[in-house]
């Protein structure tokens, strides 16, 4: 008897079953497909199950790291008996954030924070976006995300590619490039709900990288930031907006809480956005979990009703990745 396995077109419409080699076509709903893709690029793993529970930890970020794993631990752990299956924490949930605490608090992967994700992860039978850490490798500094399985695998680790070196006259200047090094490749994991893409903070200005994911089957794409008071009120909600309805996904950013008193304040207001460009859910500025129930029926709605993805002209443009 030949296994099967269901999956789910990048376009929303289809649910195929693959045999091997081929693909069958269950007309559960119109096709979609595009000839000239092929169908192991077009279809990815997802579950019967069309719904599923997600949830966004806005922390107060303090300078003591202990104190900062033990309330994000604690914060995952009350996540997770309110039935979220997928939670994210924000960008640099483990310390302050600024070029000058990064070398201060970095730590390899797997390390001191990375580990203590892994095992809540675990306990709570969940997947967990660690936000992200200050990473070092070979002598070189990283934004780094790390994703754990319900097991406390890691699954992925994903460096933030574009780093934030910005001047707003009179207002904010960042450069991130004065001690971190950016990434160089993309990462995407699978759930049995879903295929999601990870970016961090500055990453959501770059329609391309959102291009990619949704190419990859990406129907989720999952943003931890820390947007600032010049920023965050012109762009934070934009820029997600944005980068749902252009590739039809949900996005969804995990702030740190806001503090008055850091060196660099966060905007906070950790936000989930549909498909269709609605917010979902949104947080103050506040310590807060933000839950959103993600309806991948409702996508797959939306994509059929506006099929941009069948109607891209291949022939005049194209959005390419140069690395796998």
């Amino acid at each position: 008897r030949l296994r099967t396995r269901s999956y789910w077109h990048p376009n929303g419409g289809d649910v195929v079953r693959c045999l091997g080699e081929g693909v069958q076509n269950l007309s559960l709903v119109e096709s979609c497909f595009d000839p000239g893709v092929r169908s192991s690029d077009s279809c990815f793993l997802v579950s019967s199950s069309s719904a599923f529970r997600l949830a966004l930890i806005q922390l107060q970020v303090s300078s003591v790291k202990s104190d900062n794993l033990t309330r994000a631990c604690g914060l995952v752990r009350e996540a997770a008996t309110q039935g979220a299956k997928i939670v994210s924490l924000p960008e640099c949930f483990n310390c302050p954030y600024g070029t000058k605490y990064f070398p201060q608090y970095a730590e390899k992967i797997p390390g001191e924070s990375t580990q203590k994700l892994s095992e809540v992860a675990k306990e709570c039978s969940i997947y967990l976006i660690g936000g992200s850490v200050p990473e070092e490798d070979a002598g070189k500094f990283y934004n780094t995300c790390a994703v754990f399985g319900p097991d406390g695998t890691l699954l992925i680790k994903y460096r933030k590619l574009h780093l934030f070196d910005i001047d707003v006259p009179g207002k904010i200047t960042f450069h991130e490039s004065e001690t971190l090094s950016p990434g160089d490749s993309f990462s995407t994991f699978d759930t049995p709900y879903c295929r999601v893409g990870l970016g961090i903070c500055y990453d959501i200005r770059f329609a391309e990288l959102a291009q990619i994911y949704a190419q990859r089957g990406c129907q989720l794409l999952v943003y931890p930031g820390a947007f600032n008071l010049t920023t965050g009120p012109a762009h934070w909600e934009l820029l997600q907006r944005g980068r749902a309805v252009d590739n039809q996904v949900y996005v969804a950013t995990a702030s740190p809480a806001r503090d008055d008193q850091a060196s660099y304040v966060a905007w906070g207001h950790s936000t989930v956005v549909s498909p269709w460009g609605d917010v979902l859910a949104k947080a103050g500025t506040e310590e807060t979990i933000v839950y959103s129930d993600i309806d991948l029926k409702r996508l797959a709605e939306i994509r059929q009703q506006i099929p941009i993805f069948s109607q891209k002209r291949s022939d005049l443009y194209a959005v390419e990745a140069k690395k796998p």
